[in-house]
């Protein structure tokens, strides 16, 4: 991988991470173009991953004081509560992503025909929420919390949006919009960095050799920057563009480049 394949999949990756439109399945569209293969990849997804959580971290650092604020405490109260909700929130993708990731990858694999058809859902999901109007709730409820977190348990569908699979969830949850949307990006912190953890492992298992392939370090450096500049653009724009509801576009994005991405599979 060299510096500029690295930062137009930075890019990709700090972009796709937030905007509901699936960074797994446009990383494997990149990767696919570029003809880099996986354990190429190993390093420098990690590093990209990582990037899109510091970024997290920037833009929602106000959220993230107010909640550690509250939890130093020692008492039941908001913060307490809303910390209790991300940590139901992670109870499926922490299952899923120990025990049943590597077994979801080996039947679905991570080819163009799979990232273009879960794209597909992924479109179905965000113009459905945008269509659809339940009745309004105040506060995301610890069963809201726990299935929109097994809607983030089913985006290791590489292709199926994680942003938009738990937006659009509680969206159809009846959920505030400005408040889900914080919520979702903090829930996926601890599941960016367990995925990371877990490929680290899986790193050491294949050599650091083989985890780091031919990616030099000057291109995963470059790789990093443009993952968490753009994550803290995307991460941003996304709490803007859920609060005005304008989820349907993502809806009609996805289900072209899915149709695309599932014709070039059958004819390429």
């Amino acid at each position: 991988m060299d510096w500029l394949q690295a930062l137009i999949l930075g890019l990709v990756q700090g972009l796709t991470e937030y905007l509901p439109v699936s960074s797994s399945g446009h990383l494997a569209i990149g990767a696919h173009i570029f003809g880099l293969n996986g354990e190429e990849n190993l390093t420098f997804t990690v590093a990209v991953h990582v990037a899109t959580v510091l970024s997290t971290l920037v833009i929602l650092w106000g959220e993230i004081k107010w909640l550690f604020h509250g939890l130093l405490k020692g008492r039941m109260n908001d913060e307490t509560r809303y910390a209790l909700n991300i940590v139901v929130s992670m109870i499926p993708v922490g299952i899923v992503g120990v025990f049943f990731k590597d077994k979801v990858e080996q039947v679905f694999g991570s080819g163009l025909a799979i990232v273009g058809a879960m794209l597909l859902v992924t479109a179905f999901l965000l113009a459905f929420s945008y269509y659809y109007r339940p009745q309004y709730k105040a506060k995301i409820s610890m069963r809201d919390a726990f299935i929109i977190g097994i809607a983030q348990a089913c985006a290791v569908m590489p292709g199926l949006s994680r942003s938009g699979s738990t937006i659009a969830t509680g969206l159809l949850l009846g959920n505030d919009k400005a408040k889900l949307a914080q919520f979702s990006f903090l829930m996926v912190i601890p599941p960016i960095l367990g995925e990371a953890l877990l490929d680290i492992i899986k790193a050491a298992r294949h050599g650091a050799e083989a985890a780091v392939g031919s990616i030099s370090t000057g291109a995963l450096a470059i790789g990093f920057a443009a993952a968490f500049l753009s994550g803290c653009f995307a991460c941003r724009w996304m709490i803007d563009i859920v609060k005005r509801g304008k989820l349907v576009y993502f809806a009609i994005y996805c289900a072209a480049v899915g149709v695309i991405t599932l014709l070039c599979s059958f004819f390429f």
